[in-house]
């Protein structure tokens, strides 16, 4: 997998994951991927909803020592 950028939001809180995801991916292309690392557990489900409404597609996740770890390709 080809990634654009990474985004570093470890020890944020929500909403501020979202938040940092949004201002990250509007800068790449459409087919760009963006791999996001937080810590914070309830962003597994909010950035697999954000990616929905927002029309992303959230290509996968994994969690590494307490570290959550997205891959989101741009629509």
């Amino acid at each position: 997998m080809n990634v654009a950028k990474v985004l570093d939001a470890k020890g944020l809180a929500c909403p501020m994951p979202i938040v940092k995801t949004k201002k990250a991916i509007t800068d790449l292309q459409s087919g760009d991927v963006l791999e996001i690392h937080t810590t914070d557990k309830g962003a597994v489900k909010d950035l697999a909803a954000w990616a929905d409404s927002t029309g992303n597609e959230l290509l996968k996740h994994e969690e590494e020592n307490g570290v959550f770890k997205f891959w989101m390709k741009k629509a």
